[in-house]
């Protein structure tokens, strides 16, 4: 059994909601914020906050556009997202807002802490990381991999995961290529996991446009929560 509720906190007068989802029994434990996909935080997220509260980390599904606001199309997702890729240096104060209210909740062990995010979101976590805040590691599915420009000087503690789509036509292999680059000169510990023959999206069941580069992937979907679960072992230990 777990335990679900909802967590509220503010970020430059923007009032946030994330979901909780925390394991059976008191004390402190582990957590991993989620940070969602660009139409904002779903029941997908949430999902992923159960199971992982299933194993033992209090999920946290944090919310980078504000209590209740989702997007229901393309044009709405894009629109709500643009201002946080225009400005990296918002996008990343969401973050560390998220963050700060998480180690602040009685059943998170602040020491312990990872995040994790699809699409829009690997870009969220992947700038956490950049910005240098303390956290044990992120880890990014089939996620934006571009450069913020405000973090070239930094060098990143967190240990990273990519979970990529070899043929996503949202990060092409000279992307990768660039980011690899970047993590390596910026001292950080960095996996990269590309799955063949994979396009954007690739864990959602619901993503079914091929023509436009989105298409759920059973075996990539798998493949990457157990590598997922095996780098969570390794660094919230």
């Amino acid at each position: 059994m777990t335990t679900e509720r909802t967590l509220e906190y503010r970020h430059e007068g923007s009032l946030l909601e994330a979901f909780v989802c925390t394991p059976t029994g008191g004390g402190r434990h582990p957590a991993v914020l989620i940070a969602h996909a660009w139409a904002g935080r779903s029941p997908f997220e949430a999902d992923k906050a159960r199971a992982l509260a299933e194993l033992g980390y209090v999920g946290i599904a944090i919310d980078m556009y504000g209590k209740g606001v989702l997007g229901r199309s393309a044009e709405e997702n894009g629109a709500l997202m643009k201002p946080f890729l225009d400005h990296r240096a918002l996008l990343q104060g969401r973050l560390h807002a998220a963050l700060t209210a998480a180690r602040a909740d009685a059943a998170v062990d602040g020491e312990r802490v990872a995040a994790m995010g699809f699409c829009f979101g690997g870009l969220c976590v992947l700038d956490l990381a950049r910005s240098g805040a303390d956290v044990r590691g992120v880890v990014s599915f089939h996620g934006l991999l571009r450069k913020p420009g405000n973090t070239d000087d930094r060098r990143i503690a967190a240990k990273v995961l990519v979970l990529h789509g070899h043929d996503d036509p949202m990060v092409l292999p000279a992307d990768v290529l660039a980011f690899e680059q970047e993590m390596t000169a910026a001292g950080a510990d960095w996996q990269v996991h590309a799955y063949g023959h994979t396009l954007h999206a690739f864990t959602n069941p619901e993503a079914n446009d091929p023509s436009s580069g989105l298409k759920f992937n059973a075996n990539a979907n798998r493949r990457s929560w157990r590598s997922l679960v095996n780098f969570l072992e390794e660094v919230l230990a």
